[in-house]
Parts: structure tokens; sequence; C-alpha cells
């Protein structure tokens, strides 16, 4: 009686790097990951895989020497919900785009830690990064910067590019025109205490103060989201402030509706001020005084510096770069008389 014929083994990673004199690692970056392999090498693998009847899931196909560069380039968004960001992400990925680069994008949902994971997994797929309000500590930024071209959004770190908004002279915008409608007792409603640009509003803001002989206080929202200005309605109400100014839009209008609930409207009872004049500024009723600045110059600005830096080689720069865009107040009803 015939024995039954064995099924024929399917060939295996592991087949084509001992025909190709390579590890099982490198012929899964070639299918897998093609810009990360030398142009000889990947085409030794792909005869090889070829010999042995090796098939990918990856659909194979001839890579011209002018393909292996990745030309990827990461953008960290702390907070992807926050509307302020969708002008920065465009102007970043146009211009990532205009010069054959492709933009990917991390979400850290304002966490350190999920920062530094995200750039730990992709320092190996990407020519570069940018560091949008990131939450991870200066020495961990210079320590990315060593690895990889670097540059920095809303934030001042010695020996790496910054891109950044005047946040001190946003602050006496803001200020200037509170003090000028009547207004004397100011309270600040802080954002994430690792946010570079909080803590530079709140000196700002206290230093006028102390200067103009106002009276200045600050409580810390939960989140820097509009349920994390809900949440402190009642603390607000119970403080009574003449006039309010918030890290963000986010935190003003969820304030300012929850403040409506209790009773409170604006400006009758309080003046409110937002940073970002985000797209929701102008759609609520009365509109949000708002600090805007510009977002889509600032993505375009990152871009096209980390981009001369990737080009030049260097993961670090050999003397700090730094470009300070300015910032206006657009004033509108949610601002009146003390």
């Amino acid at each position: 009686m015939p024995t039954p014929t064995q099924p024929e083994r399917a060939a295996t990673i592991y087949d084509v790097a001992r025909v190709a004199g390579v590890s099982a690692s490198t012929v899964s970056r070639t299918f897998a990951r093609p810009g990360q392999v030398r142009y000889a090498t990947a085409e030794r693998i792909r005869a090889a895989a070829e010999e042995v009847g090796y098939h990918s899931e990856v659909i194979h196909r001839p890579i011209a020497p002018s393909a292996i560069r990745r030309g990827t380039i990461a953008l960290v968004i702390a907070d992807i919900s926050n509307p302020v960001f969708f002008e920065l992400i465009r102007g970043a990925e146009e211009e990532a785009a205009q010069n054959g680069y492709l933009l990917l994008l991390a979400h850290t949902r304002e966490s350190g830690v999920i920062e530094r994971e995200a750039l730990d997994r992709s320092a190996d797929i990407v020519d570069g990064v940018i560091l949008s309000s990131t939450r991870m500590s200066d020495s961990a930024v210079r320590t990315m910067a060593r690895q990889k071209p670097t540059v920095i959004i809303n934030r001042v770190v010695t020996g790496v590019p910054s891109i950044y908004v005047d946040h001190v002279g946003a602050a006496h915008q803001v200020m200037t025109h509170l003090q000028a409608l009547g207004h004397t007792r100011v309270l600040y409603v802080a954002g994430p205490a690792a946010s570079w640009a909080n803590g530079m509003r709140w000196q700002a803001i206290k230093d006028y103060a102390a200067v103009n002989g106002m009276s200045v206080t600050s409580i810390q929202a939960p989140a820097p989201t509009m349920d994390g200005g809900a949440a402190l309605a009642e603390q607000v109400r119970r403080l009574a402030p003449g006039a309010i100014v918030a890290f963000n839009d986010l935190i003003a209008l969820g304030l300012m509706k929850s403040l409506r609930g209790h009773g409170l409207r604006t400006p009758g009872d309080y003046s409110i001020v937002g940073f970002d004049n985000s797209s929701g500024a102008d759609l609520v009723e009365p509109g949000l005084t708002s600090i805007a600045s510009p977002q889509y110059t600032l993505g375009a600005t990152a871009a096209r510096t980390l981009l001369a830096l990737s080009a030049h080689g260097a993961a670090r720069p050999t003397q700090d770069h730094s470009v300070k865009l300015p910032s206006r107040l657009v004033v509108r009803g949610s601002t009146g008389t003390a």
C-alpha cells in the first residue's frame, strides 16, 4: 500500500538567510522595510528568496538605488484632539511633501513617557524628528537630538533648534487688554505642569501684574481640555475673579459653558481670554477673545529647519538656532469692562 506523500515544506526566511549569507532579521527587514537594507544586500536576498521559493506577503519588486533613502520625518503632537494643532500639522506636512518627504504623526496624549516610547519605536525609520509642545525633560530632548536631527516647536532647549511663539509678548498683550478694561483681579487657569509655554505665560502674567499693581492667582486645570475647564466651574465661582486667562481655548470654552450653567455670564460677570485662537473661538456666543499664533508657519518653519539639518548629516547643530514668531490678540465678546 503506497505511503502518503508528505506535503512539501514552505520555504522560510531562515532558508533565505542561509543561502544569502545574512541574518534572518536582515531578510525580514528587506521585505518589510526595504529602505533599511543596502541595495546590493537586498538584491542578493531577493535572488536567494527566488532560489529557495520563498514568498513574502509583501509585494516583491525591484528597488532602484535612488529609492533606498527613507525620506520620512516624525512630528510628535501632545494632543491631536486639540484643533490648534491642525494648521501646524498641515504646515509641516506640506513643507515635507514639497521636499519629497513623508510625515509620520505620533500622538502622545500629553505624556512624556508615551512620547519617549513613540520616539524609540520610530527612530530607525525616520530621518529626523519635530517635537511639538514636548513633555519630555530638557535632558531627554538633548539625548534625542544626539541620536537624530531634532527640532522643537514651542520649547527652548539649549543646543537644539527651536521654533516658538513669543509667549511673554502674548501674555503682556492679554494683561494690557484686561487692564485697559479696568480689571485688577486676574485668575490664570494653568495647563500641564510640564508645558514650557504654560510656565512662560504664567511668569509673564505675574511680572506684568507686579509692575502694574494688579492681583493675580493661579489654579491648575485637571486636563487641557473642555472637560478640564468645565470641572473648575465651582472653584472659579467661589474665587469670583473679575477676569480669567486660560492656558488654551479648550479650557476657556469648557469653563465658559459650565459657568453659564451656574448662572454666570460673560462679559457681564467676568471676562475670559484663551490662547490659540482655535476654530471654536469664534463659533460660540459670545466669541472668545484669544491669542492667535501662526500655527501653519510654526509647522512649516520647523520642517524646513529639520530638512536642512538632516541634509547636512548632523544630528546635533554646532550652535543654537531659534526662531521666535509673533502673536496677536483677537478681541471678541468674551471680554468687557470690569
